[in-house]
């Protein structure tokens, strides 16, 4: 190990000063992301990357000498999927930064360090827009976004990360360099191997470019916010939306995510509420104010509590800020288990309804929030790490949830990942078949195992 040390401070002077670190004080915030795993390993050394050739030199040594490599964004990750391995090398993109904006075919070329915010900055600079928008979106890297093939609150209407991305970079296990795709709107050419490696959690290679798909900037939208007496209300008035349109967003939020944002922000939200939706339209005004209204009826049918509706975009962002706003509140609370489970939409109601059952036969506080629209949940579990006890109660109710959503025909997760907190239960969703043909892809990319050991597999 000594002499990949060794070698690996021999490439320092063709990088960025200080881009190898091996000092296990610097090295520590490396160790873990946000899903705080207790198994995070501690690696052998940190290389910040600048460019394609800087992670293929990385990447060669480490294969030579069979060590295990991490690779690592803004470290947001919420299932553990850029968690340090003992003895690996982490490979941080944090210093790849670079983009080009091609407003004549509305296509940007970035690297993997940008966060998506910044992404969305660029873009808006050229009249664009980059739709993807995780709650995070502020602190989370175009890398991890691809990685998990991430949502967000827009995705109702607009899809995920997958649908942007027209080509790639992928440095492979071997340090073989790869162009995958590009600017082009349709390209059938060969596999579709740009949509492997989106969603691969770093197991399959490492994307040092990717060239992603722009929209015009979205119109200014307008916001419904409607609270409801009851969860059955507020998820039988979310499947009755989707069969009949598509707002451009649909979120919820229970009582108890209600309640914790509501401590965190003093902005006025209804205690006693037991649901909350947040939903937009961003079609023309006139469209969009039909729209709204079909969809205050569907909630007056529904038997919500009150409807709001506002064109003031300022006034509708402060309810989306509520939403995103969720994690950070419950975190207030104490450690957080954190779910992402995703059913069929006709099974959200008994998803939802199954998940209170859970933490009151399990006595853990669970809140959900949901990108509603397309059926992805988010039950955050509330524990305190110093109560053993409680620790035991909030792991078994964390993995009764996955089962009940695969038992609802659904899955583990919609987009964080699998990572190293879910695998467990990944064959129980796709079955032995399917998870043999995950190995043998795994294997003739990766033969030697060293890209993310631990994660998905």
């Amino acid at each position: 190990m000594s002499g990949l040390v060794a070698e690996l401070e021999s490439l320092a002077p063709t990088m960025a000063p200080d881009a190898v670190l091996t000092d296990p004080d610097r090295m520590a915030g490396y160790r873990w992301d946000r899903a705080n795993d207790p198994t995070a390993g501690t690696p052998v050394a940190v290389v910040r990357v600048s460019s394609t050739e800087d992670v293929q030199a990385v990447v060669r040594l480490a294969a030579r000498h069979r060590v295990p490599i991490v690779t690592r964004g803004a470290g947001t990750s919420l299932s553990g999927g850029s968690t340090a391995a003992d003895g690996c090398v982490v490979i941080s993109t944090e210093r790849m930064r670079r983009i080009e904006v091609d407003p004549l075919t509305r296509t940007c070329r970035t690297e993997p360090g940008l966060f998506n915010a910044e992404v969305k900055a660029a873009a808006a600079a050229h009249g664009l827009w980059y739709p993807p928008d995780p709650s995070s979106f502020e602190i989370c890297s175009i890398g991890g976004n691809i990685a998990t093939n991430a949502g967000g609150l827009c995705c109702v209407k607009y899809g995920v990360t997958t649908d942007y991305v027209l080509g790639m970079t992928v440095v492979l296990a071997d340090g073989t360099v790869v162009e995958l795709g590009g600017p082009r709107i349709k390209d059938v050419a060969g596999l579709s191997l740009t949509k492997l490696f989106v969603g691969s959690e770093g197991t399959l290679g490492i994307v040092t470019e990717v060239v992603l798909r722009l929209l015009p900037a979205q119109r200014p939208p307008s916001t419904l916010v409607a609270t409801f007496g009851s969860l059955t209300d507020a998820t039988g008035a979310v499947c009755e939306m989707t069969r009949t349109m598509r707002p451009s967003m649909l979120e919820f939020m229970d009582q108890a995510s209600i309640n914790a944002v509501e401590d965190m922000t003093r902005m006025g939200l209804d205690r006693s509420a037991a649901a909350l939706l947040v939903i937009q339209s961003d079609e023309p005004a006139e469209f969009a104010l039909a729209e709204l209204e079909a969809i205050s009826e569907i909630c007056s049918r529904y038997r919500a509590s009150e409807v709001f509706h506002t064109d003031d975009p300022q006034e509708g962002e402060a309810f989306v800020a509520a939403r995103r706003a969720a994690i950070p509140a419950l975190e207030r609370r104490g450690s957080l288990l954190l779910e992402d489970v995703g059913v069929p939409i006709p099974q959200l109601s008994d998803l939802v309804d199954g998940i209170a059952a859970i933490s009151a036969n399990r006595g853990v506080d669970i809140a959900v929030v949901a990108h509603a629209g397309d059926g992805n949940t988010h039950p955050l579990i509330v524990f305190d790490p110093s109560d053993t006890e409680q620790v035991e109660r909030a792991q078994a109710a964390y993995g009764e949830v996955m089962e009940l959503a695969i038992g609802l025909g659904g899955t583990i997760t919609g987009e964080h990942g699998v990572g190293r907190l879910k695998k467990a239960w990944l064959p129980d969703q796709l079955g032995e078949e399917a998870m043999e043909l995950n190995r043998r892809i795994k294997q003739a990319l990766d033969p030697d195992g060293i890209l993310n050991p631990g994660v998905i597999f």
